[in-house]
């Protein structure tokens, strides 16, 4: 989470909040996920890609950006446990 935006990946999907304007996702939705860094690499960018192939995109800026690092093994976990296998 930022001042402005947030990702949150947990038990029931994906929600983002980008600019008060939220948007959620429930595994059975989603056809993917992928995050990186941004170019500066002072963000994180989640992507969403839903079963009808549309794509949702957030970013979140991480400060200080050691939080970066933290936030990619978090999410490496997270995606390992929740996302359905198949």
């Amino acid at each position: 989470m930022d001042k402005h935006n947030s990702v949150v990946v947990d038990a029931s999907g994906v929600a983002f909040e980008v600019h008060d304007v939220s948007a959620d996702f429930d595994w059975p939705e989603i056809r993917s996920i992928h995050y990186k860094a941004s170019p500066n690499g002072k963000a994180l960018m989640v992507a969403v890609v839903h079963l009808d192939g549309q794509v949702y995109e957030a970013a979140v800026d991480a400060k200080p950006r050691a939080r970066l690092n933290e936030w990619f093994a978090q999410l490496a976990w997270v995606l390992g446990h929740y996302r359905p296998m198949g």
